[in-house]
């Protein structure tokens, strides 16, 4: 009897220690379970988060701008970046600049800084560059006139500088006139007088018949042929 109860005792041991093992090993496997499971959860998490588009919202007023940004998730961060001051009323303000920009692609839920003016600023400024360009073109248009009127003046000038030469000019030459015709007439320049013929008589009584007669020595007409007497008087009688 002894002998068959041993090695019943023998194998039921054997069972109990697997089964205390297999225990053990199933205690291990469940832990490094349990320790994994946290990684595997935010991973799952990190794969599941969502991105979204930013819209360009610049030069809306900043309350429609966060209405927008808002509604597709995002956080609004408002500043006034020109004078610093408080934002009131975002219906009185408008958005200047954007960071994130248009297009980029962030997790929901990012913050977006907008940059803003009040739109009491933009009106101020917006006058004065009115009241700027208008004075300009009142200072262009009365240099224009200026100009034109300065023009004018010279032309007019140099018109009467003109005129006043051409009177002068016409004056001088009516006076040239003037005394030319009143001067005398310049003499006829004198023709020399053709030399007499030379006298000739055939006899005395050609030159008594040309009333010559009596004839001196010298006088034209005068010939020793007719001083018969030669006392110098020819046709004496």
């Amino acid at each position: 009897m002894k002998e068959n109860i041993r090695p019943a005792t023998g194998r039921l041991k054997k069972t109990l220690a697997l089964a205390v093992l297999t225990g053990l090993m199933l205690t291990g496997c469940g832990g490094k379970q349990a320790a994994v499971e946290p990684a595997s959860a935010a991973s799952a998490t990190a794969t599941t988060e969502v991105s979204v588009t930013v819209p360009g919202v610049v030069g809306q007023t900043l309350d429609k701008a966060t209405d927008q940004l808002e509604k597709l998730g995002f956080k609004v961060d408002a500043k006034d970046t020109i004078d610093g001051k408080a934002i009131g009323a975002t219906k009185n303000w408008q958005v200047l600049t954007q960071d994130p920009s248009n297009g980029t692609q962030v997790a929901k839920g990012s913050t977006v800084h907008l940059g803003v003016k009040s739109l009491e600023k933009i009106a101020a400024e917006k006058a004065a560059a009115e009241k700027a360009a208008a004075d300009k073109a009142a200072a262009d248009a009365a240099a224009a006139t200026k100009a034109a009127a300065d023009k004018a003046a010279a032309d007019k000038a140099a018109a009467d500088q003109a005129a006043a030469a051409k009177a002068a000019a016409d004056q001088a030459a009516a006076a040239a006139a003037q005394k030319a015709a009143q001067a005398p007439a310049p003499a006829p320049a004198a023709v020399p007088a053709a030399p007499a013929p030379a006298a000739y008589y055939a006899n005395c009584s050609a030159a008594k018949a040309a009333g010559a007669a009596p004839l001196y020595r010298g006088q034209p007409g005068y010939s020793s042929a007719l001083d018969r007497d030669g006392d110098g008087v020819a046709c004496e009688r």
